[in-house]
């Protein structure tokens, strides 16, 4: 990133606060490092590639509360790295580990206070989609369950050497304090979402009795019923509050 006005404005979407512990993610060459180290209690920020974290190293060698870790983000340990205490995360999540990224993001216990990430500007559109709407499907779902979603503003290319051929958007997750959902209830959402979705041109009568067994789909139509959902809508009609109910009573029928 080379657009020192997107940088600040992406950190000033963290609010960061000088008591505050932070893991950046992807810092690259540090165009968001700079603005947050120094400013913030602690900076932890997470570099996949050796020659770009030996040179933030060097950089913020002198710089009290940085520290820069090589590695891939989804190995770390955020309960040990910051003993269980709050924390934020901010980063520009690599293309194409958005959605294994924002699950790890997410599945932290403790849950990040809020995350402000720069993804695609269609990841974008399909986190913050409401239902009924062509973008909302499992992405959406599973990550409206655990956290509130804000779309905050777009990157242009030309804030980029070189430039990308797409438009960037960056994202405010803030996850819900307590979970919405147990470990085993957010794992069978997220089992259901993907077998749903994968039919989402079929009506939900049908896609129930293909994807569940006949107690299960029982449970779940009768869930639906409960909250006015036809089974002849299709899954994007589905709210995400019911969803949540879903996967609730389907974790432990009966």
């Amino acid at each position: 990133m080379v657009d020192v006005g997107a940088a600040r404005r992406i950190v000033a979407a963290l609010a960061p606060a000088p008591g505050d512990r932070v893991l950046e993610i992807g810092p690259g060459r540090g165009a968001l490092t700079q603005h947050l180290a120094g400013r913030v209690a602690r900076l932890v920020a997470v570099e996949l590639d050796r020659d770009l974290a030996a040179a933030l190293r060097q950089a913020y060698a002198a710089t009290p509360g940085v520290e820069i870790l090589e590695a891939d983000a989804r190995h770390v340990e955020v309960e040990v790295l910051f003993g269980g205490r709050p924390w934020k995360a901010l980063g520009n999540l690599p293309y194409n580990l958005t959605t294994p990224l924002l699950f790890w993001l997410l599945e932290q216990r403790p849950a990040p206070e809020v995350a402000v990430v720069m993804v695609q500007r269609e990841v974008a559109a399909r986190l913050a989609a409401g239902p009924g709407t062509k973008d909302f499907g499992a992405l959406t779902v599973n990550v409206q369950a655990a956290a509130r979603v804000e779309r905050l503003f777009d990157v242009p290319p030309r804030a980029f050497r070189p430039a990308p051929q797409v438009v960037s958007s960056v994202v405010r997750l803030v996850p819900h304090h307590p979970a919405a959902l147990a470990p085993g209830e957010a794992a069978r959402l997220r089992a259901l979402a993907q077998a749903w979705f994968g039919r989402r041109r079929q009506q939900l009568g049908r896609i129930l009795r293909a994807t569940l067994p006949a107690a299960e789909a029982a449970l779940a139509a009768s869930t639906l019923a409960d909250h006015g959902i036809d089974l002849r809508a299709r899954p994007e009609d589905v709210p995400v509050e019911v969803w949540l109910t879903l996967a609730r009573r389907l974790a432990t029928p009966g």
